[in-house]
């Protein structure tokens, strides 16, 4: 784990986050956490990143998702050299799929 992962002046609302069980509770948690505009944010940027690691092209992810290329730019950075968050969501995400489809 990154020095900067372990600095984490919140830890509560990671904890929060935890003892979500559905995707309805994720819902009503961000809509009182977050504008409707940074949820939108966050949802573009994750959009982004599962189109990189689908091998999409630049051009058809903003086509596909209106987001600027420096977003873009930022979100394939942090596939490459991030912390690796999103490899771990893609991995149990297409597990849950693998699973679902037997």
């Amino acid at each position: 784990m990154k020095k900067e992962q372990r600095e984490n002046p919140a830890p509560e609302l990671y904890q929060a986050l935890m003892t979500l069980k559905t995707e309805d509770e994720f819902v009503l948690f961000f809509n009182d956490l977050c504008t409707k505009k940074e949820i939108h944010a966050l949802e573009q940027r994750f959009q982004v990143a599962r189109m990189l690691h689908d091998g999409h092209i630049y051009n058809a992810i903003l086509e596909k998702t209106g987001a600027s290329s420096a977003i873009v730019s930022r979100v394939n950075r942090n596939l490459q050299n991030g912390s690796e968050g999103y490899e771990i969501a893609f991995s149990r995400m297409e597990s849950a799929e693998d699973g679902a489809e037997k």
